[in-house]
């Protein structure tokens, strides 16, 4: 009896293994709140921002006596009037020398009194950090008859040295507390590793540490400035002739006691903040990286 050979059936073809199952994606509120939400407010604030920005301009720019809410015909003439005639060039050399010195003195002090800090251990550590901070809290109106004081028996008065002296104490607390919290943040193992190459601690700090403290020194250096740019009290106290006043206390004599000058004081007004803002266009990327650096304790 002859017998067929059964033919091998091929097996059935598994089913593929499923596909994992998409991770649902998480919703935020801010994916719920609708665009207009968002952009009105901040229209309307940024409305509110430049209307006085575009006031100042319209006043500097437009002929006295004229009512237009456009600057045209457009005119210099009161540009032109405070720099020459209220003397205003003289005003802002002084302030660029103020800005200027109280930069390089509070940026030199706070390097070194923020390395103190985050590298030493002392006794009075956390009470001088209290202090640094507690110092934040005076205002510089109450100190003004005790440094009024000492600068007369210095013979300082009416020297801009006094104006830069107190601008770089007011400003030393903050930046010292900022610069240290800032080197907390380098790595303490690449001194060590300059050390141990023959580098002593200055030659250590100069060479690895100073490069990795730009954005912090940038920041600490533009707010020194822009505060001593726009500070008001110092000046009007300490300095007396008119050749030796700052910008600030320029703007102050543009108001009268029976009229102002409106055009003349908007044009004082710009070129008063025209500096800074170039300033801070150009630094904005180093200052807030060194803000927040400085702000975070290592």
């Amino acid at each position: 009896m002859i017998t067929k050979e059964a033919t091998p059936v091929a097996p059935a073809p598994q089913a593929a293994d499923p596909a994992p199952p998409r991770p649902k994606k998480h919703r935020r509120a801010w994916d719920e709140v609708p665009r207009w939400h968002i952009y009105l407010p901040l229209s309307i604030y940024l409305l509110f921002t430049l209307i006085p920005f575009y006031w100042i301009l319209l006043f500097a720019l437009r002929p006295s006596g004229s009512t237009s809410l456009v600057p045209w015909p457009m005119t210099f003439d009161h540009f032109e009037k405070v720099w020459t005639e209220r003397s205003f060039g003289t005003y802002f050399e002084n302030s660029v020398l103020v800005g200027v010195a109280t930069l390089v003195m509070t940026t030199l002090v706070a390097l070194a009194g923020g390395y103190a800090l985050a590298r030493f251990n002392f006794k009075v550590k956390r009470a001088f950090m209290l202090g640094l901070l507690c110092s934040q809290f005076v205002p510089g109106a109450l100190l003004l008859v005790p440094l009024f004081e000492i600068f007369a028996e210095l013979q300082m008065i009416n020297s801009l040295t006094s104006v830069i002296i107190a601008e770089t104490v007011f400003q030393l607390p903050l930046s010292i507390i900022l610069i240290s919290n800032f080197i907390k943040n380098v790595p303490y193992s690449l001194e060590e590793a300059a050390w141990v190459d023959g580098c002593n601690r200055f030659t250590a700090f100069r060479i690895v540490v100073l490069p990795l403290l730009r954005p912090g020194l940038i920041a600490v250096g533009s707010f020194a400035f822009v505060h001593s740019w726009n500070h008001f009290l110092f000046a009007l106290m300490f300095l007396n002739n008119q050749d030796k006043q700052t910008i600030p206390v320029g703007l102050n004599t543009l108001m009268g006691a029976d009229s102002v000058d409106l055009g003349a004081l908007a044009a004082g007004g710009i070129i008063a903040a025209v500096p800074v803002v170039i300033v801070f266009a150009f630094i904005q990327k180093w200052l807030i990286t060194g803000f927040s650096a400085g702000a975070v304790k290592g």
